[in-house]
């Protein structure tokens, strides 16, 4: 019988599956992910929780140390998934892996390939940093911003993300038509005082709120730094390196190439990140026509 684990990342939750030694040829179908992912009826973890947001699966690859297999609860593939990076991670770690260089992993997605370092460890619960792609494309989209970082995000800045209607203004903006065929997953983004970003997401796949999405935090942090046109300092501080931010109007005068112009080139800007009930980091470096050195930091747990 194929051993089934579970990991949370930032709340994020997903079955995962050691695709080296085990035969997971039969969780591969939509009807079988799906059956697992169900919140009603799937896979009990041992917490009681029931169901999850998407499965993973850990299977060799000749180049890196690991491949990374993700599926939505929908089961639909061929997109990366942040919070699901750093918990394969995790897994990997917990599996006796050890990586090729002897501190971090070398692994490779639906979007390309990735590095994954855990960075502490409390238990079951690790932290873990892993590289994101670069981002290259990102534009102005309805009233927000469009971005790919492993997965297509829209982003909308808002005054208070607590009185988002999510399920009616997420499920509006992921099926909009200016998104299709494919769709986006839909955040939406408030800005606290010291300069944390709060998201929520309502993930395509999914079709619904989830309680974290690691692409779409990403997608966050750099939609911000084009929505204000900030400037962190160097090295990255944790307090609110906008000064000028929330005395901005968002999206006044919104052009992609001049905003991206408003980077200072080669400083890392960092944020912090608020989900519902985690907290990340997202450290990324503009660089020429893109975004370079783009990392997500934050907690990998596993469910016994």
């Amino acid at each position: 019988m194929v051993q089934l684990h579970k990991y949370s990342g930032a709340g994020n939750d997903f079955v995962v599956l050691d695709g080296r030694t085990e035969d997971v040829s039969g969780f591969r179908s939509a009807q079988r992910i799906a059956e697992l992912c169900d919140r009603r009826s799937g896979f009990v973890a041992a917490d009681g929780r029931v169901g999850a947001d998407g499965l993973m699966i850990l299977t060799d690859d000749p180049d890196y140390d690991f491949r990374m297999e993700y599926y939505n609860s929908d089961g639909s593939g061929g997109m990366m998934c942040g919070n699901g990076g750093r918990c394969i991670v995790a897994f990997a770690d917990a599996l006796g892996l050890q990586p090729a260089d002897g501190r971090v992993f070398r692994f490779v997605a639906a979007d390309g390939p990735h590095t994954g370092e855990i960075l502490a460890r409390d238990g079951d619960c690790k932290t873990v940093r892993i590289r994101m792609i670069d981002v290259h494309t990102f534009h102005p989209a309805l009233d927000g911003w469009f971005l790919d970082t492993g997965t297509r995000h829209f982003v909308r800045f808002v005054p208070d993300v607590e009185a988002v209607d999510i399920e009616k203004e997420g499920y509006q903006a992921r099926w909009d038509p200016i998104f299709a065929p494919i769709g986006a997953n839909a955040n939406f983004v408030s800005v606290d005082p010291d300069g944390t970003l709060h998201v929520r997401t309502f993930e395509k796949g999914v079709e619904a709120e989830t309680l974290a999405c690691g692409t779409g935090i990403t997608a966050a942090a750099i939609a911000a730094a084009l929505e204000y046109g900030g400037i962190s300092p160097e090295p990255p501080a944790a307090i609110n390196p906008f000064p000028t931010l929330l005395a901005q109007s968002p999206g006044a005068g919104r052009s992609a190439d001049a905003d991206f112009a408003a980077l200072k080139p080669g400083g890392t800007i960092r944020y912090d990140i608020q989900a519902r009930i985690a907290r990340l980091a997202v450290d990324f470096r503009p660089e020429g026509d893109h975004f370079t050195d783009v990392y997500l930091t934050g907690p990998a747990d596993e469910i016994r």
